[in-house]
């Protein structure tokens, strides 16, 4: 290991016990490259993040303009930032109304948390609402939503009450009641497993909500800006949520989050008391430049279009590899799950493929399920690459 390796062990905190520890030099497109010159090949985007690729020039000219203009003002309080109000302006036209206005924020769980205060601050409840297998972030409300009981059980009593449902269940659906202030959903459930739910449990869902005077809130994080084949998930269902929470590919690879409603929502915040939720660095410059300009790339170049072709296509390539190991695939755009017979096959699949030059990984709270989620103009060759080293893990772990 080399010296920054030591210091990385010794000085940085550790969220697992096997770190993968490589040392990445620089990144450029779909491939990162560590510092003893190996290449490799970025199938999960940064977890999402990374959606038009490392180092993509629109995006790094925009935040060098935006670096000479300033960096830090005053995020939240009476300063005009254009970039700040030119990105909450795309977000708007391009979602569907109600949906009028942005609070930005510095990540997924943060914007979670700020939904969670305006529903109850809105309805006067308490309850919420989540489902099994379910992921918002984990800071202390968002953990309280966790479908994992692992996740939550070791940090004791969290925030709540929550009740937790079934996932594409409409028949749970009636446990949403008065008592309920908020109900969280993914409209693809990532660290589920890769769960894609039916129109019909998503409709059902909007259905009661309004039967209840319940808030629903959409937790578009990963699924967000093309992901799925769509601008936003959203778009599958024909369904429009009071409140829809953004992060990850937002930034266009800085930090930041929002979340974006109607005006008598986030309009609450304002008054009794005013700053109601209030965020230092929310909203950033230097992100909200990135993310617009990055957002101008995923509209222009039609990339959500050509996440729903290339999806499909790796989707049959996986299916005609007839791998015994693998008893599901089912993906939506370009969030692809391969569900194992079992976790350790998973994850010594996984580490087959991290030897042979691309990363995958393992999905949080379904652990015997590999998430696939490369950047949106992912190459055809770089395609071809990624499944030859799957293929080739795949006849290892069989041995």
């Amino acid at each position: 290991m080399s010296d920054l390796g030591d210091l990385f062990r010794r000085n940085l905190a550790q969220t697992s016990d096997a770190p993968l520890g490589l040392e990445i030099a620089r990144a450029e497109g779909s491939w990162l490259i560590a510092t003893d010159g190996r290449r490799y090949l970025d199938f999960i985007a940064g977890i999402g993040v990374s959606a038009l690729g490392h180092g993509n020039r629109e995006v790094l000219d925009a935040i060098a303009r935006q670096a000479q203009r300033h960096l830090h003002v005053m995020v939240y309080g009476e300063y005009v930032i254009e970039c700040q109000v030119m990105l909450a302006r795309g977000l708007v036209d391009l979602l569907p109304r109600p949906l009028e206005r942005v609070y930005f924020t510095n990540s997924g769980a943060e914007a979670i948390e700020c939904a969670l205060k305006v529903a109850r601050k809105v309805t006067g409840r308490a309850g919420f609402v989540a489902f099994d297998g379910a992921y918002h972030g984990d800071t202390m409300g968002a953990l309280a939503l966790s479908g994992n009981p692992a996740m939550r059980d070791p940090f004791g009593a969290l925030p709540g009450p929550v009740r937790h449902l079934p996932f594409d269940d409409p028949s749970a659906l009636d446990k949403i009641d008065s008592t309920i202030a908020a109900v969280i959903v993914e409209p693809v459930q990532a660290e589920g497993g890769v769960r894609i739910p039916k129109s019909d449990f998503i409709r059902a869902l909007r259905a009661r909500c309004d039967l209840a005077g319940a808030i629903l809130v959409f937790d578009e994080v990963l699924t967000g800006f093309g992901r799925t084949g769509k601008l936003f998930a959203l778009d599958h269902f024909g369904v429009v949520p009071d409140i829809i929470v953004m992060a990850k590919a937002l930034g266009g690879g800085l930090p930041l989050g929002a979340l974006c409603s109607r005006d008598a929502l986030l309009g609450t915040l304002s008054h009794d008391p005013p700053l109601g939720h209030i965020t230092t660095f929310g909203g950033h410059p230097l992100s909200c430049a990135a993310g617009l300009a990055a957002l101008n790339v995923i509209v222009r170049d039609r990339l959500a279009d050509r996440a729903a072709t290339v999806g499909k296509e790796i989707v049959q390539r996986l299916l005609a590899m007839r791998a015994p190991e693998i008893a599901a695939v089912r993906g939506l755009g370009l969030i692809i799950g391969l569900e194992f017979h079992d976790a350790a096959l998973a994850h010594r699949f996984v580490a087959a493929t991290l030897a042979r030059g691309v990363i995958i990984n393992w999905t949080l709270n379904a652990d015997n399920v590999v998430r696939l989620a490369p950047v949106l103009t992912i190459a055809s060759d770089e395609i071809d690459f990624a499944l030859t080293a799957m293929n080739q893990a795949l006849a290892e772990v069989r041995r």
